[in-house]
């Protein structure tokens, strides 16, 4: 399947589509699950999709709009994503193809990142081997780090992608317990 990125535009008929994709989908491992149409319209009014640090873009497969992404932090060496796909289209398999384009995306068109991160929640199973699958590493799992709807807390993951091992088609280990290493 051809995967493709259009990058949002900011105009008036670009931020309808934003509200209208929010707001018809659940995404129910991120902060905001739902969107209301203010809500959506503030992330819109933000500049959330549109700003010096931030892209958004529309995800295709096929030509068809499957989701979005948002590209964030990109004046830093390590930039940050948010993906939501839209409900029809989850379980598809998308999930790596779609992580795999994005990093040539950021790589290629973006020369300051070393690395490329996205989080999840630790219940979000699908994600974390979508990460896994697209040749990311898990690199931290923050404890309570991510608030849910009803109040509670479970652990925030983060996987990363090193620039050397997209461009060497590998994965450089990570020592994660490397204590032991550092009383010698």
């Amino acid at each position: 399947m051809v995967i493709n990125f259009r990058p949002m535009t900011e105009s008036a008929a670009e931020a309808e589509a934003i509200v209208q994709f929010l707001t018809s989908n659940s995404f129910p491992f991120h902060v905001t699950a739902q969107h209301t149409a203010e809500s959506a319209r503030e992330a819109v009014d933000s500049g959330r999709f549109w700003s010096e640090e931030s892209v958004g873009y529309w995800i295709l497969a096929e030509d068809e709009t499957v989701g979005m992404v948002v590209l964030d932090d990109l004046e830093e060496d390590t930039p940050m994503f948010d993906l939501r796909l839209a409900e029809a289209c989850r379980g598809r398999g998308l999930g790596p193809q779609i992580l795999k384009v994005l990093c040539s995306l950021v790589f290629e068109k973006f020369p300051e990142p070393v690395r490329f991160e996205g989080q999840t929640r630790e219940d979000n199973v699908a994600m974390r081997k979508t990460f896994v699958r697209a040749g990311f590493l898990k690199e931290a799992h923050y404890r309570l780090g991510w608030p849910t709807a009803d109040g509670t807390r479970v652990a925030s993951v983060a996987y990363a992608i090193l620039r050397q091992d997209w461009e060497n088609n590998e994965t450089t280990p990570l020592e994660w317990d490397d204590l032991e290493q550092l009383s010698r």
